[in-house]
């Protein structure tokens, strides 16, 4: 069920205030574009400056108006495991169909505070749990091995690695199984990510481009791995540039060029510099995306 190109969602804002109207414009736009999934509330959709009736009220929406025709994978990430509880619980009550877990920032648990913190939120709720380990951000690297131990437990069922190691799906395979989902949490490295055993990925870039990378992880998944390559060969340098800063910055950027979305972020992120701008309307045309 969970496979496939999912964007993280950005949050449109307007005013300072949550666009909930555009999220909708934004939601139907996705589904129809062909995108497999949708991650509300993660990282790219500005988790940190969202109050928490503001993350809630976002969950509630995208799950809405999805209205089940897609999976809907709720950020529910903290480092605080009691808050992280509420979050997951909040999720489930709204329907969300699984919650993403970012790995604790900041407080740096070890790999027994790792499993216990996933462990209580395992047992807190009945969603399942996908594990979001991006030791960049989070300066914590969940290991193979205690993915693997957490993996028994029924509901975690898969992780979004954001590590841009590639030999670690294969090294997941064996710690968790072939049954755990693994997902890409690094759009450049998704071919390759599949090629080892991945089934798709959460995507800041679907956002700006959600047909062509629905139609890469089509070819991934059918094994047409020439297709998925001439699309990669459109698509990075827009993966590139989507980075140069923050990449919900640049994200908003690019569906502010689509008419779609303005590119107002929240402090301390502020918008991109002119020549960041110029890259990502380059890739933009190079991808076939703008005339």
């Amino acid at each position: 069920m969970i496979k496939g190109s999912i964007p993280a969602l950005v949050t449109p804002f307007k005013n300072g205030e949550l666009d909930l109207d555009t999220l909708k414009k934004l939601v139907d736009w996705q589904i129809a574009e062909g995108s497999h999934g949708l991650v509300p509330v993660g990282t790219t959709g500005e988790s940190p400056t969202l109050s928490h009736e503001e993350h809630e009220a976002v969950i509630e929406a995208v799950v809405k108006f999805s209205a089940g025709r897609v999976p809907v994978i709720a950020g529910a990430g903290s480092n605080n495991t009691v808050e992280g509880i509420r979050l997951i619980q909040h999720a489930e009550r709204v329907g969300a169909d699984a919650a993403l877990v970012v790995t604790p920032y900041y407080n740096k648990p070890t790999q027994a505070g790792l499993i216990a913190h996933y462990t209580a939120l395992h047992d807190c709720c009945t969603l399942p749990i996908i594990i979001y380990n991006i030791p960049g951000r989070s300066v914590v690297d969940m290991s193979p091995e205690t993915m693997g131990v957490l993996a028994k437990l029924p509901r975690i069922v898969g992780v979004k690695d954001a590590t841009g190691k590639i030999e670690r799906v294969s090294m997941q395979r064996e710690s968790c199984g072939k049954g755990f989902i693994q997902l890409s949490g690094e759009d450049a490295t998704a071919l390759g990510f599949n090629a080892h055993g991945g089934t798709g990925c959460i995507s800041v870039t679907a956002n700006v481009a959600p047909r062509l990378c629905a139609e890469f992880q089509n070819a991934t998944l059918a094994g047409d791995y020439r297709t998925a390559l001439q699309i990669q060969d459109r698509l990075m340098p827009l993966h590139e540039a989507i980075f140069i800063e923050p990449g919900l910055a640049g994200a908003k950027y690019g569906l502010s060029l689509l008419g779609r979305c303005s590119d107002e972020v929240r402090l301390p992120l502020v918008g991109l510099t002119d020549g960041t701008k110029e890259r990502i309307k380059a890739a933009m045309r190079h991808a076939g995306l703008l005339n």
